[in-house]
């Protein structure tokens, strides 16, 4: 698995409160100067503040009386004066004691014919007031108007921006790198040489296209990784950018089906779209199987979203021009589901197989992931890439990385072959438990468990040899394991080595059954991978002598996925 290298996206704009309000690309730079903005902005919020700390003064400072206690100040003549507006009456008293300041008040009018008399008698100086009905009822209006839109716009920008909100749904959501932004390179992948040969014509055909349209030929448009989880097909696809300086879009299978009939199909639409505008530039869609299943395997029938947003994929790679530099690359773990029209000439007509790496390459790959970690002298990658088959490039990032925690658990100064042995039977076999409170007689139980796997894997001519036997809990179910190495990668396997594996397998339940007299359940995962052996001689390699050459009930399963089948057990 060769190093992940994390991609340095721009720098995210500063905290601001008022920028969702400002026209911008979403990334924080904006189309027109931010100082005239601020300074429109903080003017109106300052005159607003204002106005609305003058209203709450003098709404703290005014009185409400009622109007007959307003008629009584007033032939008492303590009222200096008064304004009459159509609906209130506000005025001030005159000053009273040593602070001389007078207080104001307000009431509500009401229809009295001798208001005018009375003010006169009371020496109070009065005036009219005229109120605007028509600015105030356009302000009454035009104010929440204008808050509703402003709320409006600032929801449509946090759900629409960025093509991944809800006012978006067929905008596309793949993530875009420009060609900076890619620093994988194949120097940052390891172990798949013969994946990165393959891929090189695609990368010559982005940095010289005319080298092959001089000569009539076609680059393919799609290409298809095919390998196990973990195996680095998505790496692989952003070193194949990286390598060509051209721009990366990256997106899911998963994140063209909603919920909505046509957001899938547009959102495919719009994806080639913008690959077009950046062309040349290559397209990756990470785990396919989920958008293009085979048509007609729904369990719900007829034509669902999923279906459609297929067909226009389709539809699109038979409509782009290959000439552009447009590359369709996609990854997948379960080629076998795939759509038959998808892998066809024309389409994803090229697959490019990325298996789990041999001791070569898993030596690389640790090479690669032990670049940045100080490793002991004793440290031996060639001798962990031998304990490590079947390890993909994740598990090996996995390994050293726990080799390196527990060298600085340990306080150790550098990581050494001791840690690695500990990571690997981490990894293998689960925590550790040195806790786990067993009684004596379980304690030897599985100690002679063990020593029988043991015994039986020397004896047998066709096992692996053994290389440990710990009694030490471990993982969930786990009281103690026998870790064999093989000697060499394997890819076929005889009758007689199948044979002695089972041998192997029923070792422990033998030596329980040989010291105590009686069996336990600490068998039940020796048994279970015994059965599953035999039965896999027996129904699909033809290596019954009663039955002969015939493979019976043939499963759909996953070619890199390994789970659990549902076989009949009986006849």
């Amino acid at each position: 698995m060769p190093q992940v290298v994390k991609d340095k996206g721009p720098k995210p704009a500063p905290p601001n409160w008022l920028q969702d309000f400002l026209p911008g690309d979403g990334t924080g730079r904006k189309k027109i100067p931010p100082k005239t903005h601020f300074s429109l902005w903080y003017f109106l919020i300052v005159i607003s503040v204002l106005i609305l700390f003058q209203n709450l003064y003098l709404a703290g400072q005014t009185q409400t009386i009622p109007y007959s206690q307003f008629k009584s100040l007033v032939s008492q003549g303590k009222v200096e004066q008064v304004i009459i507006e159509p609906d209130v009456i506000t005025g001030s008293l005159k000053a009273e004691g040593a602070s001389g300041r007078s207080s104001r008040f307000r009431t509500f009018r009401v229809e009295d014919k001798g208001l005018v008399e009375a003010l006169e008698q009371g020496g109070v100086m009065y005036s009219g007031s005229y109120e605007n009905k028509f600015l105030s009822g356009l302000l009454s209006w035009v104010v929440p108007m204008a808050v509703f839109m402003l709320i409006w716009f600032y929801l449509v920008r946090k759900m629409g921006g960025g093509g991944a909100g809800v006012m978006s749904f067929g905008k596309s959501r793949a993530r875009i790198y420009a060609e900076d932004e890619v620093k994988v390179s194949f120097q940052d992948v390891a172990g798949i040489d013969e994946a990165k040969e393959e891929l090189e014509e695609v990368v010559e055909f982005l940095r010289n296209p005319d080298k092959y349209r001089q000569l009539g030929g076609r680059i393919p448009k799609g290409v298809l990784l095919v390998g196990p989880p973990g195996t680095g097909k998505t790496l692989l696809a952003r070193a194949v950018a990286g390598e060509a300086k051209v721009p990366f879009f990256s997106m899911s299978g998963s994140e063209f089906v909603e919920m909505f009939v046509g957001v899938g199909a547009a959102r495919v639409r719009d994806m080639f779209r913008q690959a077009q505008e950046h062309a040349p530039c290559i397209v990756f869609i990470d785990e396919l199987d989920a958008l293009g299943k085979a048509r007609g395997l729904s369990p719900l029938g007829g034509h669902d979203e999923r279906e459609q947003t297929l067909n226009q994929l389709l539809v699109e790679m038979d409509g782009f021009d290959p000439a552009k530099g447009v590359i369709i690359m996609a990854a997948t773990n379960r080629p076998e589901i795939l759509d038959p029209a998808l892998l066809r000439p024309g389409r994803f007509d090229r697959q490019v197989l990325i298996d789990r790496p041999d001791i070569k390459g898993r030596e690389a790959i640790l090479r690669v992931h032990a670049a940045g970690v100080k490793l002991a002298r004793n440290v031996n990658l060639h001798e962990v890439a031998a304990r490590t088959p079947g390890f993909v490039g994740a598990d090996l990032a996995n390994l050293v990385n726990e080799a390196a925690l527990r060298a600085a658990r340990k306080g150790k100064k550098a990581v050494d072959m001791q840690d690695f042995d500990e990571a690997i039977d981490r990894i293998i076999g689960g925590l550790e438990k040195k806790n786990r409170v067993m009684n004596s007689l379980e304690k030897q139980i599985v100690a002679y468990h063990e020593t029988g796997h043991a015994l039986v894997a020397e004896a047998v001519p066709n096992a692996d040899p053994v290389r440990k036997i710990s009694i030490i809990p471990r993982g969930i179910a786990a009281l103690g394991y026998t870790q064999q190495l093989p000697t060499e990668d394997r890819y076929l396997m005889t009758r007689s080595e199948l044979e002695d594996r089972i041998s192997v397998l029923l070792g422990g339940r033998v030596a329980e059954e040989t010291v105590f007299k009686d069996v336990s359940t600490g068998a039940q995962n020796d048994l279970q991978r015994a059965t599953d052996l035999a039965r896999s001689m027996i129904m699909e390699y033809g290596m019954s002598e009663r039955l002969g050459l015939a493979t019976f009930q043939k499963e759909r399963r996953s070619v890199f996925l390994e789970g659990p089948s549902v076989p009949r057990d009986y006849s």
